[in-house]
């Protein structure tokens, strides 16, 4: 890792919040991000652990130290590479996660641990901000057909992997717009819509195909 001694340089931090008599005013999220000077300060306390528990704490296995080295040297892109080669959605994981892997993070043991998620949610935030994230739909199809049945987080993770395979492949939301629990059971003040809405845009450019008001087993049968 870049900063060996980072650890012991600087103390953790995140990202504060909106006053309350401001925040008060909208359903929006309050969160306050940090500055890129302070992110770097926060990706230089990975301690270049002999064995990152990190990794077996994440559900994903995303490549945090990796990530975190990244941003310290200030390599945004490339963080972003890094971190979405394990995760299909950073934008929502880096809001929403309860982060197990800062609960399995060596430097928890007896300091505060890497603020991972944070970190996560800024590398996925800066990446929509300077164009990274951009569709990638196969090169060739392999004209087989996958019906995906519900569109909150696992479904659409499936899909985009199943297309990416050079499947086609066709989504149904019995609701109104696809994005499940992500739409309909998290709060704006933990993640406004208009994050879905633009992941969404994204899988639709790869070639994802959405069929919102159809319930399945009702509307359509296997038969």
């Amino acid at each position: 890792m870049g900063k060996t001694t980072g650890f012991l340089e600087y103390g953790r931090k995140t990202e504060p919040y909106k006053p309350v008599d401001k925040r008060v005013k909208d359903f929006k999220e309050f969160t306050l991000p940090l500055k890129e000077k302070e992110l770097k300060e926060q990706g230089a306390r990975c301690m270049d652990c002999g064995i990152p528990f990190c990794h077996s704490g994440c559900p994903l296995g995303n490549l945090i130290p990796d990530f975190n080295d990244a941003v310290y040297r200030g390599k945004w892109e490339k963080a972003a590479q890094i971190l979405h080669a394990t995760n299909n959605f950073p934008e929502f994981t880096g809001r929403l996660c309860p982060a197990p892997c800062e609960e399995a993070c060596v430097l928890g043991i007896n300091e505060d641990p890497v603020s991972i998620e944070n970190i996560e949610k800024n590398i996925v935030e800066t990446a929509f901000k300077k164009g990274w994230v951009v569709a990638m739909p196969p090169e060739t199809r392999t004209g087989k057909k996958v019906a995906v049945i519900g569109s909150g987080p696992a479904g659409l993770a499936a899909a985009q992997q199943l297309n990416r395979a050079g499947h086609s492949v066709t989504v149904f939301e019995r609701d109104e717009k696809p994005g499940g629990l992500l739409r309909y059971g998290i709060p704006d003040f933990k993640m406004e819509k208009h994050i879905i809405d633009r992941r969404l845009e994204v899988l639709k450019e790869e070639g994802i195909d959405f069929k919102c008001g159809v319930h399945v087993g009702v509307d359509i049968t296997g038969g």
